[in-house]
C-alpha cells in the first residue's frame, strides 16, 4: 500500500530508502511510496540507511554544524562525542539496480556527509564512488547499461531533479524547479517515464523522455492532483501501465497510450480498490497487487479490458510489497511483508508453483529487482544487520551477500532482538509493537523505556537495524518500544483506515494510552520512567501523548511534527494537499474544520507541562518549519521548557552526516536530563 507521509522517527530519525525495482527512487522501508520511484521513508521498509557524523571539537564542546540554528540546548561535550563514536560510524547498502553491460550491483551508500551512488563489481567486493554530490543521490541504470539517471533534491526540500550521470558530474534532465519523479525505464532502455509539476506546482503530469537527448523531453497526458506515475512500459513501448493514488487504500489503473496521450481506466475507478505496483510480462500479461477482494494486497494478473483482477499468490494474508518479472516471463520474484519480516518467494507463472527462498536471514526486504541474466536482487536489513545487499539465484535459491556494511567496529551481533506485544486497546481493537529490551545482566532492575512513533500514519515499524539507538539499548539500559498504532500499514485495508477524519484521529492516540497501561505492569520496566518520541504523524502523536498522558511521562522529542491540522493543511505543499485530505480531512469544510482545531495539539498547548525536544526542517515541504515555531512560542510563552534544533538545510527529517550527528548528541543530553533523571 502507498503511503502519503511516511517517515521514521527513530532516534528519533532515520531516513531509509529503499530502490523501487526498475525505477530510480527509493521509498522509506516503513511502508510503500506515494508514487512508485518516489521518496518516501522505506517500509520501507524498509531498507535502512541513516546518516551520520562527528562534529568538530573546540574547547571541550563540539562546535554545531553552520546549519543547525539550536536554542536552549547545552553545549555538547567532548566525553559524549567520544563515548557514541562507535555507533555513529555505521553505513548501508541500499541495492538500486543491475547494470546489464557487466553484470555489477548499483547501490546507494554514504562514505562522506551524504548517501551517493557507488558500483559494486561482485559479492563482497568493494565500492566504487560514482557520484560525488553534497545532497543524498539515488539512481539506476538503464536496462541498455549505457546511462545512469539520477535523482536529487537540495537541502531536503523534495523537490527532485532528474539528470544523467556522466564523469563523476550530474547532467540536468529536467527544470531545475519542479517536483520530479522517475517512475520507470522501457524495457528497450531507451526512454524513461516520469512525472511531474512542472505546468502548475501541483499536478503530477506524465512525461518520457531519452535521457540521451534532453531535446526529446514531452508530456504525454495532462492529469489532476499529485498521485500520478508512469508505472511500467509494455514491451512495444507504445502503451504505459500509469497509477492514480488517491489514498492509501484507493488507487486507480489506467493505460497510456503514449502517441495520443489518451488514458483508459482499467476497471471502474469508482471502486473502492487499492493498487501497489503493477508490470507488464513479456508475453503481454499484466501483473499487478491488488486488494480487490481481500484485505491484503496480493499478486495477481489484471485483465485491462474488463479490469478483471485473479489473485495468484497463495497467501490469505499479509502484504505483497514488492514484485518484479523475469525478462523472459519465465518466473516472478515476489516480497510478502509476514508481521514485519520479508520472505521472498519465486512464482512460476505457468504452474502457479510458489517456492520460498528459506537462506536469506529475518529481516525486513526490500528493492526486489531480476537482472536481465535472471539474478534476483534485493535489500534486506535486520536487528544485527544495518542493510545490505543480497542476491537469489532463482533456480537453487541460494542467497550471495554482496556487500556487509561495517558498524563502527562494534558485533552487531550483540543487538538485541525485538519482541513482539499486542494489546486490546479501549475498544477491543488489537494493536501490536515491538519492544527491544536491555541486557539484564547489564543494567539489571527496571529499566527507563522510550516509546518510539512511527510516521505516516500509512507506514510500518518493521524490526530493522536499530543504528544509534543501540546506543540508548547497549549503553544507557534505556529500553524502546515501536508502536504500530490503528492507521498503521501491513495489517490490511481494514487496519489501515478507522483512524481517517478529524473524529477518529485520536484513536490512535488512545491506542498509546492501552500500550502504557500494558507496559506500566512489566516487571522490568520502570513505568516512572517512560518517554516519547515520533516524527512526522508521529510527531503529531508525540505531541498528543505528551498532552493525554504527559502525568506519565519524563519528557517528549518531537520531529517534524504536525502541532495544527488547519495551519499544516494549508501550508504543506500543494501537490500533496489533496491526498492529505483524505487522511485528516478537509480544513475547507466548516465543520471539520472546527474538529481538526479542536484536535490539534496548539489547541491544547496549556497542557503540555513535560520537557519538549522540538526538531525541524527549514525545508521540510510536507510539515513546514512554521508548524514547529509557532508551538515553540506558545509553550514558552505559557513558562514551559522547549529546546529546539532547526537544520536550515535540511527538509522532512535530517540527512546530512554532521547535522544528524549534532541531532543525536543533543537528544542523548535531552535523554539524560529528563528520562534518566532520578
Amino acid at each position: 500500500m502507498s503511503t502519503l507521509d511516511a517517515t521514521v522517527a527513530t532516534e528519533p530519525i532515520i531516513y531509509a530508502f529503499v530502490a523501487c525495482g526498475r525505477c530510480n527512487g527509493a521509498r522509506p522501508r516503513y511502508a510503500p511510496h506515494i508514487a512508485l520511484g518516489e521518496l518516501i521513508l522505506m517500509k520501507t521498509p524498509l531498507l535502512a540507511f541513516a546518516i551520520l557524523a562527528i562534529g568538530s571539537l573546540a574547547h571541550g564542546a563540539v562546535e554545531k554544524p553552520a546549519a543547525l540554528v539550536a536554542d536552549g540546548i547545552p553545549a555538547i561535550p567532548e566525553e559524549l562525542v567520544a563515548a557514541t563514536r562507535p555507533y555513529m560510524e555505521f553505513r548501508t547498502a541500499t541495492f538500486m539496480g543491475w547494470s546489464p553491460s557487466d553484470k555489477s550491483m548499483l547501490v546507494a551508500t554514504r562514505f562522506g556527509n551524504t548517501a551517493q551512488l557507488h558500483r559494486v563489481a561482485g559479492p563482497m567486493m568493494a565500492r566504487t564512488q560514482l557520484t560525488f554530490e553534497a545532497e543524498p543521490v539515488f539512481g539506476s541504470w538503464s536496462p541498455r547499461g549505457d546511462v545512469v539517471v539520477a535523482r536529487k533534491d537540495v537541502g531536503g526540500s523534495e523537490f527532485f531533479q532528474l539528470y544523467t550521470l556522466q564523469s563523476g558530474q550530474l547532467r540536468l534532465l529536467t527544470d531545475g524547479r519542479s517536483r520530479n519523479a522517475h517512475g520507470c525505464w522501457s524495457k528497450d532502455g531507451r526512454l524513461i517515464g516520469y512525472s511531474s509539476t512542472w505546468r502548475n506546482g501541483a499536478d503530477s503530469d506524465l512525461y518520457v523522455m531519452d535521457p540521451r537527448d534532453p531535446a526529446t523531453d514531452r508530456r504525454v497526458a495532462q492529469v489532476s492532483g499529485g498521485g500520478w506515475q508512469i508505472l511500467d512500459f509494455a514491451s512495444n513501448t507504445r502503451t504505459a501501465v500509469v497509477i492514480n493514488q488517491l489514498s492509501i487504500t484507493n488507487s486507480d489503473l489506467y493505460l497510456l497510450d503514449l502517441a495520443s496521450g489518451k488514458l483508459s481506466p482499467i476497471g471502474n475507478p469508482e471502486k473502492d480498490i487499492a493498487y501497489g505496483a503493477a508490470r507488464f510480462a513479456a508475453d503481454g500479461t499484466l501483473w499487478a497487487t491488488s486488494d480487490e477482494g481481500a484485505d491484503f494486497l496480493r499478486l495477481g494478473t489484471l485483465d485491462p479490458a474488463s479490469g478483471r483482477f485473479t489473485a495468484v499468490s497463495p497467501e490469505p494474508r499479509w502484504d505483497v510489497e514488492d514484485f518484479d518479472i523475469a525478462d523472459d516471463g519465465s518466473f516472478i520474484a515476489y516480497s510478502l511483508n509476514e508481521a514485519g519480516v520479508g520472505r521472498v518467494k519465486v512464482l512460476d507463472p505457468k504452474t502457479r508453483a510458489v517456492r520460498t527462498v528459506t537462506a536469506l536471514p529475518a529481516g525486513s526486504v526490500g528493492s526486489v529487482h531480476i537482472a536481465p541474466w535472471g539474478t534476483i536482487g534485493l535489500t534486506l536489513s535486520s536487528a544485527r544487520s544495518a542493510g545490505d545487499a543480497y542476491a537469489i539465484d532463482p533456480q537453487t535459491l541460494a542467497v550471495t551477500r554482496w556487500t556487509q556494511s561495517e558498524t563502527g567496529g562494534l558485533d552487531p551481533n550483540v543487538n538485541v532482538e525485538p519482541e513482539l506485544v499486542e494489546v486490546a486497546s479501549f475498544d477491543e481493537e488489537k494493536v501490536s509493537g515491538f519492544l527491544y529490551r536491555p541486557d539484564a545482566k547489564k543494567f539489571p532492575g527496571k529499566r527507563p523505556l522510550l516509546v518510539n512513533i512511527h510516521g505516516g500514519p500509512e507506514s510500518q515499524f518493521t524490526p530493522v537495524f536499530l543504528s544509534r539507538s543501540n546506543y540508548y539499548l547497549n549503553e544507557l539500559g534505556i529500553a524502546i518500544f515501536f508502536p504500530n498504532v490503528r492507521g498503521s500499514s501491513g495489517f490490511g485495508k481494514r487496519f489501515v483506515s478507522p483512524d481517517n477524519g478529524p473524529d477518529k484521529r485520536e484513536d490512535s492516540v488512545k491506542d498509546i494510552g492501552a500500550f502504557l497501561d500494558a507496559l506500566a505492569k512489566d516487571d522490568a520496566l520502570d513505568a516512572s520512567r517512560f518517554a516519547v518520541t515520533g516524527g512526522s504523524y508521529g510527531g503529531y502523536m508525540c505531541y498528543a501523548v505528551a498532552i493525554r498522558y504527559g502525568a506519565r511521562l519524563k519528557g517528549a522529542n518531537c520531529v517534524v511534527a504536525i502541532s495544527n491540522f488547519v495551519t499544516f493543511l494549508e501550508n504543506t505543499q500543494s501537490y500533496r494537499r489533496d491526498l492529505r485530505r483524505v487522511e485528516y480531512g478537509d480544513e475547507r469544510d466548516p465543520k471539520q474544520r472546527a474538529r481538526l482545531l479542536e484536535i490539534s495539539p496548539l489547541t491544547h498547548v496549556d497542557k503540555l507541562s513535560i520537557p519538549l525536544f522540538i526538531v525541524t526542517g527549514g525545508n521540510d515541504p510536507r510539515v513546514p518549519a512554521s508548524e514547529a515555531d509557532q508551538i515553540i512560542q506558545a509553550v514558552r510563552s505559557k513558562g514551559g521548557s522547549v529546546w529546539s534544533l532547526l537544520g536550515t538545510d535540511e527538509g522532512h527529517g535530517f540527512a546530512k552526516k554532521a547535522n544528524v550527528d549534532y541531532q543525536f548528541w543533543s537528544t542523548v543530553l535531552f535523554w539524560k536530563q529528563t528520562l534518566l533523571s532520578e
